[in-house]
């Protein structure tokens, strides 16, 4: 996950602007690499040039995550949007790859499943065919300022040992599939579930895997690096 801000500063009269850019994850990436995955990180930006566009190139990876950037950043690339140039479907792409025997997390935030206003739109791309949840068409957020404690509702080898799960602040709501199989749940609603499709597999965690979603008593938790590395483990083993 990465982005760019344009910020205005208002100072009475006077006002001013600065844009930053800043990368996300690093306690995701920090708890793959200290269980021996090598992990790449394509930045927002980098994703028309730096990722792969066929099933064959995506199939040098283990496993692709998805987090936090809408399904618009892989299809409207500017060969596409500023040229009128027709190019491969990126989409299509990671489709074939799990149903060929790849792997596929998406992790929740502002730009996953359908996210704020509806903008990351994946409902209408080639992966909502293959998630084990089904994702909405509207705004599907869900705030909880307050902070809910998820509940695991099955013993799966994809999840941490039992443990207590510490509060997140929102999270992205989907609906329950048959073909899915829900893990733990947030409000009743899915946080982790999994599928096996085609040759793949894929899961979802519906929630952030940094902040605002995931606070720091999420990120610091013991937990942490094995919820993502059991999950991984899972979605990239072939038995």
């Amino acid at each position: 996950m990465s982005r760019g801000s344009y910020l205005i500063h208002q100072k009475g009269f006077d006002s001013f602007s600065n844009s930053e850019y800043e990368e996300g994850g690093a306690e995701f990436k920090q708890a793959l690499t200290a269980n021996g995955w090598e992990v790449l990180h394509i930045p927002a930006h980098m994703i028309e040039s730096e990722m792969p566009t066929t099933a064959t190139g995506l199939a040098e990876f283990d496993c692709v995550v998805i987090s936090d950037v809408g399904a618009n950043t892989f299809l409207l690339t500017p060969r596409v949007f500023k040229r009128s140039q027709a190019e491969a479907n990126r989409l299509e792409a990671i489709k074939e790859y799990v149903l060929g025997g790849g792997a596929l997390l998406m992790v929740g935030g502002y730009m996953s499943f359908s996210g704020i206003d509806a903008k990351a739109n994946y409902a209408n791309t080639p992966l909502a065919a293959i998630m084990p949840v089904g994702i909405r068409m509207v705004d599907d957020r869900v705030e909880v300022p307050q902070g809910v404690t998820p509940e695991v509702v099955a013993r799966h080898p994809a999840l941490p040992d039992d443990r207590g799960w510490p509060a997140l602040l929102g999270y992205n709501k989907t609906d329950v599939l048959d073909d899915g199989e829900v893990l733990v749940k947030v409000h009743g609603d899915p946080l982790v579930a999994i599928r096996k499709v085609g040759e793949g597999r894929t899961g979802v965690f519906t929630s952030d895997l940094a902040p605002h979603w995931a606070p720091p008593e999420f990120l610091t938790w013991s937990g942490y690096p094995e919820v993502w590395t059991r999950l991984i483990l899972w979605l990239t083993s072939k038995e």
